[in-house]
This record gives structure tokens, C-alpha cells and sequence, in this order.
């Protein structure tokens, strides 16, 4: 089997367009991934240069096989199982900026150099006072980004064609509002470093620089373990950096205020290259559309499968009872609730459906169930709402599953003999345990619904007819065992 390196394996070149903070799973299988494709199939033809952005890294690893790496996507397509290989060589090289300092700074003065892109987790967006100017680098990203941007302006004399487009790809609701804001402070905190350039780098990086608010949507389970002496055999390299990920992507990026939606596609070409890549007015409708649903029926659909017996999400989707309940918690419910055009939301719901029903991803229930009383929060407490607004009920799907989420927490045994094993807040599982002590279903419908440091509200007294319902779900849950009282609402 041979080493994977570009002396080994065919490599294209192209110039260096992309910086990129970060070398982790999620960007090489989802953003290089996109790169690569937009390079096979449009004009963009660029390549993308990786920035460690801590001290510790893997760059190393990279540099090792010249960056070039498989991406194995599996799951279903159309109804199809697709498990597929691709190797991807749009990486050009990978820097670790605490000992390579002048190279990163110098990436700045190429003057090809237009997106920058980053994955630095989600305390990576963060302002740090203690930054200096003088740092190389600066500790966190932004500070490094503005110390970047800064090299930029002054290497082409504040040029409005040299402004950088900003993508991030952290898991924060509006990433790109947060991390504009991070570098619009560090510009001030070091007012005193850029002399009488301060006003000027100021209304440069305002007008000509582009930062875009993301969301990034892609499983990524990262090397595979069990698979990967399989894997290397197939591609025929000693690959040690093949990386596993779902075959569904989605990537909406808002448009910054500064730039027209037209401008941004013909720069990043994605739809044209057959991606699944928004580019939209905002990121706010399809952050709801996410939430509610993807992450609004995994929550109730978890307990309410454990409870029936069973134990993977796919087995729940292609269960007769329990997939049809997943079915109406996601389109007849969640899915009125949401201001999307409707043939655009089910279809975002089919393909959600495709992905529980991934055959390749063994996804245990239980591994959902960890905090969900926040989690229904968040995620499907505001359907419950708008859709009692706007159909004078409440949505029983819902409401059935946070009886459901109740009865998991009361713990005991399955109909099987497998143990219930909730996991929460102390507060929350004392709280639960009490209300269950009492053996009544009613004062435990309550007792819930009056948790303002779940709901921030007392459910009891803001949502009509609530508390009623739970509690008569709680009693059929009770009395028929949770698969036979799932029949009853659908």
C-alpha cells in the first residue's frame, strides 16, 4: 500500500484564494469538500491554505500527506445508500502560527488572498482584552484575524479590492454578527498601535471587507476506526487522514450588509456547482428551520421510542407506530409554524427524515435524551406556541412528548427490562423525583410546567389548556404502555 503524498497521487494547483482557521474533521469533510467540487466544477479555481488556530494541532499530519485526504460520505440520497470516496487536494499547505509567524502574517500579502474561513469551536468567537497588538499571535482567533487585517490594509494601501470576504463556520447563531463585533473591539483596543491609520483601517475594513453570518449543517462523525484498514484498501494509500461524514450538506450564508446576494454567488459559486449552499438575505428563517426541524422531533421522537422499546433513530422512522408519529410531529405540526415557502420546508424535511434513516449510523435514542427538558425549550416549546396561535389548539405530537419526556424521567425499567437512566441538571432530577413521589399525575404535570428555571415562565398560567393535556397523557401513557398510547393520537 503506498504513502498517500502529491509524489504518490495526482494533485492539482491552484492559486492560494482561501485562508482557513482550522484543520479539524468538520472543515476538511465539509468546507474543502465544497471547494473541491467548486474547483472541479466552475472557474474557481482556488486552493485553500490551513491556519492552526491554537498551539496544538495537527498540521503536521496534514503537511505529512501534503494535505491531500479521502472524504467518505455515507447515508441515503434520493432514497438510495450512498457510501462514496473522494480524495481532496484543494489544501495547499497548513501553518501553525506560533512557530511559523512570519509565513501566516505574510499570507495576508498575496494579493489573490479573498475569503477567509474559519471553524475555531464555539468559544473561538470570543474578545480577549488582554490581546496585544504586538503578539505573534495574537491568543485568540480574532485577534489573530485583525492582526491579519490590518497587514492587509497597510501591504495595499487601504486598495477597496483588497477586502476580505469572512465566512465562519462556528456553531453560533449569528457567527459572523458576533465575530464583527469581536474585531471592531480589538481595532479600538489597539487604537494607540495604528497610530493615525486607526480612522482610516477602521472605515476600510467597514466598507470593503465582507463578514457573513453562516449556518453549517453536516454529521460529521470524523476517522473511521472501524473501517478504515476497509478504506485504505479500497483507495490503495496508507490514507491517515480519511474523514466520515453524512452525504447531506447544507450551507446558508447571509449576505453581509455591504454586499449584494448576486456579487457573493458569482465570487463563491456554489449553486452553480450543484451545492447545496444558500446564499440568502438572512440566516434567521433556516436557523428556525434547523432547530424546529431537525432538532425539534429528534427531541420528543427519543423518549417516546426508548419508552416503545426501541433503541436506534433509524429503527424509530421505519417503525409502523412510532414513524408515523415522527411524521406528524414534523410535518403536520413543527413544520406549520415556520414562515419558509412550504415546498421548500418538506423538502428539508424529507431530507432530514433521509438522514435519521441513515443505514450506515447506528444513532442511539439515548444519547439525545441527555438534557431535554432545555432542549424541548428551545426546540419545540416555541411550536407548541405559534401553533396554538394559529390554530386555536395545541399540537398534540408535542404535547404527547413532553408527557413522554416526563414518564422517562420518573426512571424504573422498560416493558423489556432495560434500565431508564435520565440524565440532567441535579436540580432538575431532584425536582422530578419529588413530583413523581407524590403519584399524581396532576401535581406532577404542574410541578413541571411551573419550573421557570426550565421555561423561564410557568407554563401552567402562558399556554392554555397545557397542563390539562400533559396530564391526560400522562394517564394514557400510564395505563396503555407508550406504544398503545401513541396509537391514540394519531
Amino acid at each position: 500500500m503506498k504513502a498517500l503524498n502529491s509524489r504518490t497521487a495526482p494533485k492539482s494547483q491552484a492559486p492560494e484564494r482561501v485562508i482557513q482557521f482550522g484543520e479539524g474533521n468538520f472543515l476538511r469533510c465539509f468546507v474543502d469538500w465544497i471547494i473541491y467540487n467548486m474547483n472541479q466544477k466552475t472557474d474557481f479555481n482556488s486552493s485553500v491554505v490551513v491556519v492552526q488556530p491554537i498551539e496544538k494541532g495537527m498540521v503536521d499530519w496534514l503537511n505529512g500527506q501534503d494535505c491531500l485526504y479521502h472524504v467518505n460520505l455515507q447515508g441515503r440520497l434520493n432514497g438510495e445508500a450512498v457510501n462514496s470516496l473522494t480524495r481532496v487536494d484543494c489544501i495547499s499547505r497548513a501553518l501553525n502560527p506560533y512557530t511559523q509567524n512570519s509565513a501566516f502574517m505574510a499570507l495576508v500579502e498575496q494579493p489573490e488572498i479573498r475569503f477567509v474561513i474559519s471553524n475555531t469551536t464555539e468559544a473561538g468567537i470570543a474578545f480577549d482584552s488582554n490581546c496585544k497588538f504586538a503578539d505573534a499571535p495574537a491568543s485568540s482567533y480574532p485577534g489573530k484575524l485583525t492582526q491579519l487585517l490590518y497587514r492587509r490594509f497597510k501591504t495595499f494601501n487601504g486598495d477597496p479590492s483588497k477586502g476580505l470576504i469572512i465566512m465562519p463556520c462556528e456553531l453560533i447563531f449569528l457567527n459572523g454578527h458576533h465575530l464583527k463585533d469581536c474585531i471592531y473591539k480589538y481595532i479600538d483596543l489597539w487604537k494607540d498601535d495604528f497610530g493615525g491609520d486607526y480612522a482610516s483601517f477602521k472605515e476600510w475594513f467597514t466598507n470593503y471587507c465582507y463578514v457573513c453570518a453562516t449556518l453549517v449543517d453536516r454529521i460529521v462523525p470524523g476517522f473511521p476506526r472501524k473501517e478504515i484498514k476497509e478504506i485504505q484498501e479500497k483507495v490503495c494509500y496508507a490514507d491517515n487522514l480519511v474523514v466520515q461524514g453524512e452525504v447531506f450538506h447544507l450551507w446558508v450564508i447571509e449576505k453581509p450588509e455591504n454586499m449584494s446576494i448576486e456579487d457573493l454567488k458569482k465570487e463563491f459559486p456554489a449553486e452553480k456547482a450543484g451545492l447545496n449552499v444558500l446564499i440568502a438575505p438572512s440566516e434567521k428563517p433556516y436557523h428556525e428551520r434547523k432547530v424546529t426541524l431537525l432538532n425539534g422531533p429528534h427531541t420528543v421522537l427519543s423518549p417516546v421510542a426508548y419508552l416503545s422499546g426501541i433503541n436506534i433513530v433509524r429503527d424509530a422512522c421505519n417503525d409502523e407506530v412510532v414513524g408515523k408519529y415522527i411524521h406528524k410531529v414534523q410535518f403536520d405540526e413543527l413544520m406549520q409554524t415556520l414562515n419558509l415557502p412550504m415546498d421548500e420546508l418538506k423538502q428539508f424535511a424529507t431530507d432530514v427524515l433521509e438522514r435519521f434513516n441513515n443505514p450506515y449510523v447506528d444513532h442511539q435514542v439515548t444519547s439525545i435524551m441527555l438534557n431535554s427538558f432545555p432542549k424541548y425549550e428551545t426546540r419545540d416549546l416555541p411550536g407548541v406556541k405559534v401553533y396554538l396561535e394559529r390554530k386555536g389548539e395545541l399540537p398534540k405530537g408535542l404535547v404527547f412528548g413532553l408527557a413522554a419526556i416526563i414518564t422517562y424521567y420518573k426512571g424504573g425499567k422498560r416493558a423489556d427490562g432495560a434500565p431508564i437512566e435520565p440524565n440532567d441538571a441535579p436540580e432538575i432530577m431532584d425536582m422530578l423525583k419529588k413530583l413523581w413521589e407524590t403519584n399524581d399525575t396532576q401535581k406532577v404535570a404542574e410541578g413541571v410546567l411551573a419550573a421557570e428555571n426550565i421555561w423561564k415562565e410557568n407554563l401552567n398560567e402562558t399556554v392554555p389548556g397545557l397542563t390539562k393535556l400533559v396530564k391526560e397523557y400522562l394517564d394514557l401513557i400510564h395505563a396503555k404502555g407508550m406504544r398503545e398510547a401513541v396509537k391514540t393520537i394519531l
